[in-house]
């Protein structure tokens, strides 16, 4: 896997690297990470570090790498100019490559003529048709230039790649590209058939958006005399109007779904199965499983449509098979950046044994830690508004007030303040008023919480405890009245 430092981890480049792991982990082979970080203007460290934070966090642990090592590094490519530089230094010796010394703006000019005739935009090997001498003329004059490889004026290159099949492309519909820029940089093209060779990889596993750059790079491994290793090239994830998945689409970075409280099993399972498929039915699978069934064969050639709703209920069943102490663990974090809970809370502190109870009644409808923020967050702090249909329907009932008087006095009654204790007094209550149960349950979790969904009414009530109930009801019971005035 070789992404480039020049943004956040994307989902699709998490993806890839996942399909190299699992096939790696399937084979029993190497898993190699290298940095391509050539371009200079674009790469940073603070994109590469978030990079190798993703992966870790995913469970994609290379074996090879940065911060990890092995024995043919180095893997950062600005770590290997020499070596490109021999490579190229050898193709122009031999005529395979060529001194390009036409501008970028002489080159934008062409571009845009060529376009307005109709014809491919591409290089028209104006560079190629210089004699030796004045190529070495410009050198000597200190003209900046790239270097080109020379693309055989006819014939084709062919692959047979392990996902798409045979894929041959004709010669003459390839441009001479630059295998080193004016910088002394090299390209994409070259330095990863140079890293690939050079680290003895066997096989390359990435996006189709990258098929047309394998002709090129056969045509070096050919010049090169080099092995070929095998390709496959993976379909791209699509949005939901399957165009290609973007911002404008939503989160697309890892970290994104990392700060809205996704689990990384959850994430790394669903990505598995955008493009993948076991060969049965299952869909929640574990690491040990999805190595175990990985092949290239259940690749399929369609884009994949990346579908954030059966995401959230993959999370959601990952968030219920955690035991309660790992649950809590994982959950606090998000309670105390939002400062509801820690150090930056306002409020006095709570123990842990409230912050358990309060996170366990909101396991089972928690589809994201970041979710299960705002569901939890009435145990924490007192209502300063009530849900407005909620009001609507409850507080300004005739004999709302009258009602919250009653439960007060009611559950103030109560020893011990249990579920089974508190169930009974508001059932007895509701009959006591002549009113259904619904009702009655409905007005006091309004008044309790500021909200008409939530846990069981007689569970979140026993967590609470009944002096802060009491205190919410007779708040409740105050706004009620003052409304009605």
């Amino acid at each position: 896997m070789a992404p480039s430092p020049t943004g956040l981890l994307h989902i699709g480049t998490a993806r890839t690297a996942l399909y190299n792991w699992l096939f790696a982990r399937h084979h029993g082979g190497t898993f190699v990470l290298r940095i391509e970080d050539s371009d200079r203007t674009r790469s940073s460290q603070e994109y590469e570090e978030n990079i190798l934070d993703g992966l870790r966090w995913l469970g994609v642990e290379w074996d090879e790498g940065p911060e990890v090592g092995g024995s043919f590094g180095p893997y950062r490519q600005s770590e290997k100019l020499a070596r490109y530089r021999e490579v190229v230094d050898g193709l122009l010796a031999r005529g395979l490559a060529y001194p390009c010394f036409c501008t970028p703006e002489e080159l934008a000019q062409r571009r845009k003529e060529m376009q307005k005739q109709g014809l491919p935009p591409r290089y028209d090997r104006r560079c190629r048709a210089l004699s030796q001498e004045e190529r070495e003329r410009l050198i000597a004059a200190g003209k900046p230039h790239a270097v080109r490889f020379a693309v055989p004026d006819d014939g084709s290159v062919a692959w047979n790649d392990l996902v798409r099949g045979e894929v041959e492309f004709e010669n003459n519909a390839l441009d001479d590209f630059v295998l080193m820029k004016a910088d002394g940089f090299p390209t994409y093209l070259l330095a990863v058939v140079v890293d690939d060779h050079d680290m003895r990889i066997s096989h390359i596993i990435r996006g189709e958006d990258l098929i047309s750059a394998t002709p090129r790079q056969l045509h070096i491994y050919g010049a090169m005399e080099w092995p070929r290793p095998e390709f496959a090239h993976i379909p791209l994830i699509l949005a939901p109007d399957r165009s290609k998945l973007s911002k404008r689409h939503g989160a697309t970075a890892i970290s994104e779904y990392r700060e809205m409280g996704y689990l990384p099993e959850a994430l790394a399972n669903f990505i598995a199965l955008l493009g993948w498929s076991p060969g049965d039915d299952r869909e929640v699978m574990t690491k040990e499983e999805m190595i175990e069934a990985f092949s290239l064969e259940g690749i399929g050639k369609s884009g994949a449509v990346f579908d954030i709703e059966k995401l959230n209920w993959m999370n959601g069943v990952y968030l219920r098979r955690l035991t309660p102490e790992e649950y809590v663990a994982r959950a606090r974090p998000f309670l105390e950046k939002a400062a509801l809970v820690g150090r930056a809370c306002p409020r006095p502190p709570v123990d842990d044994q409230y912050i358990t109870k309060v996170l366990l009644l909101e396991q089972e409808r928690a589809k994201t830690l970041g979710e299960l923020v705002d569901l939890v967050a009435f145990f924490f702090k007192r209502p300063e508004s009530y849900d407005e249909k909620g009001e609507r329907k409850w507080f300004k009932r005739e004999g709302a007030a009258e009602l919250l008087a009653a439960a007060e006095k009611k559950l103030a009654s109560l020893e011990p303040f249990s579920v089974e204790q508190i169930e009974a007094a508001v059932r007895g209550l509701a009959e006591e008023l002549g009113l259904k149960a619904g009702p009655v349950i409905h007005t006091i979790r309004l008044a309790a919480t500021g909200r008409t969904k939530g846990p069981g009414l007689f569970e979140l009530l026993e967590v609470l405890g009944k002096e802060e109930v009491l205190v919410r009801l007779a708040a409740a019971r105050e706004y009620v009245q003052k409304a009605a005035e």
